[in-house]
């Protein structure tokens, strides 16, 4: 069992289990903690990056059961249990993630600290578009959303790019989703 930074009171301990990158990995940590801390902290994954720790940022996005959460809001003992897909396991076995080729191809990445949620987002927003899932600015219904640009930025207002590489990343999620 791994260990984060261990609880003053061994009252306010918690032992979970998440499968993160297809791996069970179970850590002991202080019932308080987050996703994101459980993450870096206690398991040593540095992709999901802690930038503004309320939610307003997306730098910490990943994806649980599939779907793209805000790892800084979550609490880790709420997820005993769940798949948890990093930046570092996008790709599985395969080598890069084509969003990942995408992103280096199009420029899409400058400092590189939003780049892991940026992916993740991206990754979570291709599997929500065909599934049907609309957003704000989902035309019709039912059915696979077509990712236009327009579709693509609202679905991606949630992660911020200090640099400005947006023309980069959208360009690089339209080229995936065609």
């Amino acid at each position: 069992m791994e260990s984060s930074a261990r609880p003053d009171d061994p009252a306010q301990a918690s032992v979970v289990t998440l499968h993160v990158n297809g791996v069970a990995r179970t850590v002991a940590l202080d019932h308080r903690t987050t996703v994101l801390d459980a993450l870096r902290e206690g398991l040593g994954i540095t992709g999901p990056k802690k930038g503004c720790d309320q939610g307003q940022c997306g730098a910490c996005t990943v994806l649980v059961d599939g779907r793209r959460v805000l790892s800084c809001l979550l609490p880790a003992v709420a997820y005993d249990g769940a798949r948890i897909v990093t930046v570092e396991g996008l790709a599985g076995d395969r080598g890069a993630h084509p969003l990942q080729e995408a992103f280096v191809a199009r420029d899409a990445l400058q400092c590189g600290y939003c780049t892991p949620g940026q992916l993740c987002s991206a990754a979570g927003l291709l599997a929500e578009a065909r599934e049907g899932h609309p957003s704000l600015v989902t035309r019709g219904t039912g059915g696979p959303v077509e990712l236009t640009a327009e579709e693509i930025r609202e679905r991606m207002s949630g992660n911020i790019c200090r640099c400005g590489a947006y023309p980069g990343i959208v360009a690089a999620i339209e080229d995936v989703a065609s």
